[in-house]
């Protein structure tokens, strides 16, 4: 094995260990955000491509916020339910657009909607994630070229599944339109 195999090994089992954090484990004091920023940091961490890629800034914050899909803060200070649907963002926009994640969002109103939304979240990731960890790690025991392929697969598995939730997002935003639309009239 290559030393791009004993890193990628060593990121798997990182991973394979990583937990996204619970709702109740989140801080539940308001965070401002360069604090914000901080805690994000230490939650996404293993999710970026490389150390010089960082999935959140405050820019993009303030972006979410102005964009509807976060909740503005409180006197410029953030709960657990921005830092909970700031990781829902945070990774599903690495495969969705933002409007997309918004509609996505756009139910979770109440605390216990988003708390509800962000565990299936968290149940659905860890699953995905073993399921993917498990994968790497075999193939990478086989050697570079094999990890090749499998970078191919897990790609073209990565945009049909793109490509069905966009679908799927798309066909039930156009019904609630007409709902709405059957409902005004």
């Amino acid at each position: 094995m290559g030393e791009a195999s004993d890193r990628i090994l060593e990121w798997t089992r990182e991973m394979d260990s990583h937990s996204t954090a619970e709702w109740d484990r989140m801080p539940e004091i308001y965070l401002y955000m360069d604090q914000v920023i901080t805690y994000m940091n230490g939650q996404l961490h293993l999710f970026e491509r490389d150390e010089n890629t960082a999935l959140l800034t405050s820019s993009m914050i303030n972006n979410y916020v102005k964009a509807g899909v976060l909740e503005r803060p409180d006197k410029k200070k953030y709960g657990r339910d921005h830092l909970a649907m700031l990781t829902v963002i945070c990774i599903l926009k690495q495969v969705l657009s933002i409007p997309d994640i918004a509609k996505l969002l756009e139910d979770a109103r109440g605390e216990g909607e988003k708390r509800e939304l962000y565990e299936n979240f968290r149940s659905a990731q860890f699953s995905a994630v073993k399921e993917v960890c498990s994968r790497v790690a075999e193939t990478a025991a086989r050697g570079d070229g094999e990890l090749l392929r499998l970078a191919t697969i897990l790609s073209i598995e990565a945009s049909a599944r793109r490509t069905a939730a966009e679908r799927i997002i798309s066909e039930l935003s156009l019904q609630k339109e007409a709902e709405q639309e059957r409902e005004k009239k």
